[in-house]
């Protein structure tokens, strides 16, 4: 399967990744769902939704803080980097992820469209002021919310989607790079969460093959024309001999 699964995409004409967080977490970034994800420390409706932010902004950073530090040092895993090197040879034209690391942009992938934003950058929701991740939150004080440092506010929030909030105009873009596709590789995903997730059936009804590379199963593994069970590292250093990366 690993041969058939090379050979399309060296012979496609518009691949395109998707991509979850079993990327990252080989960067070690952890996962949200699995048994020791994120979730299981805290509820998501208190540190990941708009609500949960308006109401209380420093319990919100009391929980993130820690993890912005782990983001912010983490290094691109082989599952990035092989990405980033398709891209490079021509054989892969655009990474859709739900990550918001930006991992993929460290790795060298040039067009990322960050499904879920990402904590890169934080933006005053009083005035409007955006600064980057070092500029808002001070890492050292690992319980300090960040302040606007131009308006002195505590209501500063990072570009991210959070539970509540709409996807905007990048779920627009993401489609129209699934229509256009004829191979899609869907990486280190559970493939549970929609929209993000409706991506997958949208390619198979625009007649693209459908590869999904995972440890676990996934939602969409009926959808698939090949599925690739095991350790990410694993799978796309198989991958990347056949095709010379």
């Amino acid at each position: 399967m690993i041969a058939n699964v090379a050979r399309w995409i060296d012979r496609a004409r518009h691949a395109v990744a998707l991509t979850g967080a079993g990327v990252s977490t080989e960067s070690g970034i952890p996962d949200f769902r699995s048994d020791a994800g994120l979730w299981t420390e805290v509820d998501p409706m208190d540190v990941a939704s708009s609500a949960g932010f308006e109401e209380d902004p420093e319990r919100f950073y009391r929980f993130w803080i820690p993890k912005l530090a782990t983001i912010r040092d983490a290094q691109p895993s082989a599952a990035h980097r092989f990405l980033a090197r398709l891209e490079s040879r021509g054989r892969m034209q655009a990474v859709i992820t739900q990550n918001v690391d930006g991992l993929h942009q460290k790795a060298g992938s040039r067009r990322v469209l960050e499904m879920h934003g990402s904590f890169k950058k934080f933006r005053c929701q009083d005035c409007g002021h955006t600064v980057g991740l070092e500029e808002s939150v001070d890492l050292r004080e690992r319980a300090q919310p960040p302040t606007c440092p131009s308006c002195g506010s505590s209501r500063v929030k990072p570009s991210v989607v959070l539970f509540g909030d709409m996807l905007g105009p990048v779920l627009g873009e993401a489609e129209a790079e699934i229509r256009d596709c004829d191979l899609l590789l869907c990486l280190g995903s559970s493939l549970a969460v929609f929209p993000v997730a409706g991506l997958v059936p949208l390619a198979r009804r625009t007649g693209a093959k459908v590869v999904i590379l995972n440890r676990e199963t996934t939602g969409m593994d009926d959808e698939a024309d090949a599925v690739l069970r095991g350790e990410l590292s694993d799978l796309v250093q198989e991958l990347a001999a056949p095709l010379g990366l």
